[in-house]
């Protein structure tokens, strides 16, 4: 949790019907696709609901994907702020040891507001092509990619180019994005710990990778909504967030989904209503400024349109002009559900059907010889405890302990935390579902005691590379 609270307040005072956001939670819940993991709301200033589906948990970080994007840009921002850098810069300017190298008269075009807006003249994302290019050195990588059009003329969604900002950043600052951020940004805010994956030349991503908690979302939306100010000190240019905000490149056509087709900013998408950061499988900072709110979310889904239709069907409807009189029930009833939002356990039985006798100690390897989208798992042992179930899952020889206990979701806590439910659905079979807490995903995995075998596939697959023992926060960062 950050040190500092935000400000609190019931729904009504500040305008907002609970009846709203009761039906948002209700929908949430029905939608098939949708997994929800944290919901907080802000309205004038004060947070008015905040919940976390158990297993999930309000201190727990939880990996942001492309939310990390306005993280940099704010960093960015920051930057231009302080003369760091200048937005009609050209990049290359930045790496002078690239000089020579660089001869493609667009590439050399590129400047910062257009690595900042995704206007880079390239026509898809560049990540394969500039890693093939430099392993090692993706600026490198991505800048020895030629763009098909020119500078600022069209839009992609290219991964190199936010993560060329975030090194110009590091570069003129001499610090990584979470140094350069902690006073000038995180500090300020009342943001605790975060950690951010790091490029293999060590810089933190800046384009995906970031673990911070549901709060930090809620903050840094706030803080644009606010203009850049936070408890009457600026931490952001207001020329910044103007910018930022706004439609810096038109991206019609350019990604599925009706509100990913209204125009790109500095690392925030325009909306149907307001602006937003996105992160891959349901992360939100959605910005309103029209209804002085805030909305952060954290999920699983590959469903992330319709979640935003929910958004726009239940809680917009719920921002009133003025305080609710008579809401007192609608707001109890809305704290007493936030307080118990609970994801399904997976169902099965806590012990086998015909005793554990044969499950003891039981050992399985992969189904087929190999486990297809985890190659390196190689096998998954069992041995009852006193509370439940010990389950092992062994990854190129490294260990991942977790437990099963009797009911609902038992949380194993340590260097990667994760929550397991499920059972014995028969006799030969166990089924778990393993939620990776500080991920948004879920392994499932079936054992078989009939062939001593098992399966595993990743509900929605990470976008990392990493093995099971990565998929957490990066302590070694914290």
């Amino acid at each position: 949790m950050s040190a500092r609270e935000l400000p609190s307040s019931t729904p009504a005072a500040q305008g907002v019907d609970a009846a709203g956001v009761l039906a948002f939670l209700d929908a949430l819940d029905a939608a098939p696709t949708i997994e929800p993991h944290s919901l907080m709301i802000m309205r004038h200033g004060h947070l008015v609901a905040s919940g976390w589906w158990t297993p999930y948990t309000a201190e727990r970080p939880h990996l942001l994907y492309s939310i990390s994007k306005s993280f940099t840009a704010a960093a960015a921002g920051i930057a231009v702020g302080e003369g760091l850098i200048r937005l009609d810069d050209p990049v290359i300017s930045y790496f002078p040891e690239l000089d020579a190298d660089i001869t493609d008269p667009r590439s050399r075009a590129i400047l910062v507001r257009h690595v900042a807006s995704m206007a880079t003249g390239h026509e898809t994302d560049t990540i394969a092509e500039a890693r093939e290019r430099d392993l090692e050195d993706l600026v490198r990588g991505f800048l020895l990619v030629p763009p098909q059009r020119d500078p600022g003329t069209v839009f992609a969604y290219n991964q190199p180019a936010t993560f060329t900002l975030s090194a110009i950043v590091q570069r003129t600052s001499g610090q990584s994005l979470t140094e350069y951020l902690r006073p000038r940004l995180l500090d300020p805010l009342g943001i605790g710990e975060i950690a951010w994956l790091r490029h293999r030349s060590g810089q933190e991503l800046g384009f995906s990778g970031l673990h911070a908690t549901t709060d930090a979302i809620a903050r840094l939306g706030q803080l644009y909504l606010n203009g850049g100010v936070w408890e009457g000190e600026r931490l952001l240019p207001e020329s910044w967030v103007a910018e930022a905000t706004r439609v810096q490149i038109a991206n019609a056509g350019g990604m599925p989904g009706d509100d990913w087709q209204l125009g790109y900013g500095f690392k925030f998408w325009m909306s149907r209503h307001g602006y937003r950061g996105d992160g891959a499988f349901g992360q939100f900072c959605i910005v309103l400024p029209e209804h002085d709110a805030v909305i952060a979310t954290t999920a699983d889904t590959w469903d992330m349109q319709t979640v935003l239709n929910l958004v726009w069907e239940h809680l917009l409807p719920a921002f009133g002009p003025e305080p609710r009189t008579g809401g007192e029930a609608a707001d109890a009833a809305l704290a007493q559900r936030l307080a118990g939002l609970a994801l399904p356990p997976a169902s099965g039985e806590p012990a086998p059907p015909e005793g554990a006798e044969a499950w003891s100690a039981a050992a399985f390897t992969p189904d087929g010889g190999v486990c297809a989208p985890l190659p390196k798992l190689t096998a998954i042992d069992l041995a009852p405890g006193a509370d439940g179930w010990a389950l092992t899952l062994t990854e190129d020889g490294h260990p991942l302990e977790m437990r099963l206990g009797e009911t609902g979701w038992t949380v194993t806590e340590g260097p990667v935390p994760t929550a397991v439910s499920g059972g014995w659905t028969d006799a030969d079979t166990l089924s778990v579902d393993v939620a990776f807490l500080e991920t948004p995903h879920h392994l499932e995995v079936t054992a078989s005691l009939k062939d001593r075998t098992f399966t595993a596939r990743w509900r929605t697959d990470p976008l990392h590379a990493r093995s099971l023992r990565a998929m957490s926060a990066p302590r070694a960062l914290a």
